[in-house]
């Protein structure tokens, strides 16, 4: 598919190119992701020029009655500068202490410019296991809600002073695509130095900008690697995985450059014929879910794992059928009732997730025997399913 096929041609849901911008710009729930290097000067600093003018859109979304999520990186970077380092901290305690020190820095930047606005701002600061877990996610949730409910602006970011494999390996472009889940957003906004996906390292002369991307396979064919700042800590590949990512939950996704972030957010700005060349527009392939099942499939830290013979697999994936002892093989890991679970075949192949009913302990007991003999020998407790279907997604073939 050429690039100019894919601005005219409609995606699954019927809309076409310029009509689907057009619901991004009118969105009445968005979050918007701002990188590192969109916030600060190459040494560390805080870039207030930019950070104001982000606040100014972000404001001029809020006065037409919609809301805002904000999910910003920085928090590091911006300990870079008043901590007197040259560049990004690559050892753990630094780049804590670098996060302490920056957040507050950030957020103040915030709050002073969205004060000017009328506006007042929230700090909600996630790890991975604020989402890894489903007592902490529904808790951050609700958080998140009242906040918008109260006319706040969100300020997300990761829990940067505590974290520890976030900080080597983590980003905030999933954090992004993940909180989008969490306040069933309408709209994933990813804003960067790089102003849309390329079909090719943007350095090359030949190299063109993608306007859309319709399918998940479609991502696969563009070059997407060794782009990024050496402030920021994703780079390309992590907003096209966060797009993935968002997309198959039904949020429509657009990357483009922060200096350019009025021009996807505003309807005016895609009337004026900037649809087509504005950012990457990332297509909905999947449909909205139940966040329980966003959780289980995109955010949550499976405790063990459950092996299924040909015949549950079959069932889960054909028949979407719930998961009964008979056709467990295999039990590894520790869990309890209630946890996330990893579904393999007898292969080793995943096929999906589950929240599980029974203990780990329990279920080698259980294994291979119909929920009927189980409750003539046990009680009718045990006349029930391991894994219910409305607690199942399937990931895999």
């Amino acid at each position: 598919m050429s690039n100019q096929d894919a601005v005219t041609s409609p995606d699954a849901s019927g809309l076409a190119s310029r009509d689907l911008r057009t619901a991004v710009a009118s969105a009445e729930r968005v979050v918007i992701k701002a990188g590192s290097s969109s916030l600060t000067t190459p040494d560390g600093r805080i870039d207030y020029e930019r950070v104001n003018a982000l606040v100014d859109v972000v404001a001029r979304v809020m006065s037409e009655g919609r809301q805002v999520v904000l999910v910003s990186s920085g928090a590091i970077a911006s300990g870079i500068g008043p901590l007197g380092l040259s560049k990004r901290p690559r050892d753990l305690a630094t780049a804590q202490a670098a996060a302490s020190v920056g957040q507050g820095v950030l957020v103040g930047a915030y709050a002073s410019r969205f004060a000017s606005h009328d506006y007042t701002v929230g700090q909600v600061l996630l790890t991975s296991d604020d989402i890894g877990r489903r007592i902490h996610y529904r808790n951050a949730q609700r958080t998140l809600d009242r906040l918008l409910e109260l006319g706040i602006i969100p300020i997300v970011n990761e829990n940067d002073t505590v974290a520890t494999e976030e900080i080597r390996f983590g980003d905030n472009d999933r954090l992004a695509a993940l909180v989008a889940h969490l306040v069933r957003a309408q709209a994933l906004v990813l804003l960067s130095d790089v102003d849309a996906l390329y079909d090719g390292p943007p350095s090359n002369p030949g190299s063109k900008p993608v306007s859309d991307v319709f399918t998940p396979d479609q991502v696969q064919e563009y070059a997407v690697g060794g782009i990024g700042s050496h402030v920021g800590s994703g780079g390309m590949r992590t907003k096209v995985q966060a797009a993935q990512l968002a997309t198959d939950a039904g949020i429509p996704v657009v990357l483009t450059a922060a200096t350019k972030a009025a021009d996807v957010l505003f309807t005016s700005g895609v009337a004026q014929g900037d649809a087509q060349t504005v950012g990457t527009l990332f297509h909905p392939s999947g449909r909205r879910r139940p966040s329980r099942l966003l959780w289980l499939e995109h955010g949550s830290e499976t405790q063990g794992q459950i092996t299924l013979d040909e015949g549950a697999v079959r069932a889960l994936t054909k028949r979407k059928a719930s998961l009964l002892p008979a056709g467990i093989i295999g039990v590894s890991g520790t869990f309890e009732v209630g946890d996330p679970i990893e579904l393999v075949g007898a292969d080793g192949a995943v096929i999906g997730r589950g929240i599980v009913s029974f203990d780990s302990s329990e279920l080698p007991a259980l294994m291979g025997r119909s929920t009927k003999d189980l409750a003539a020998e046990l009680g009718a407790g045990y006349e029930r399913e391991v894994v219910h279907r409305d607690d199942l997604v399937i990931t895999g073939p």
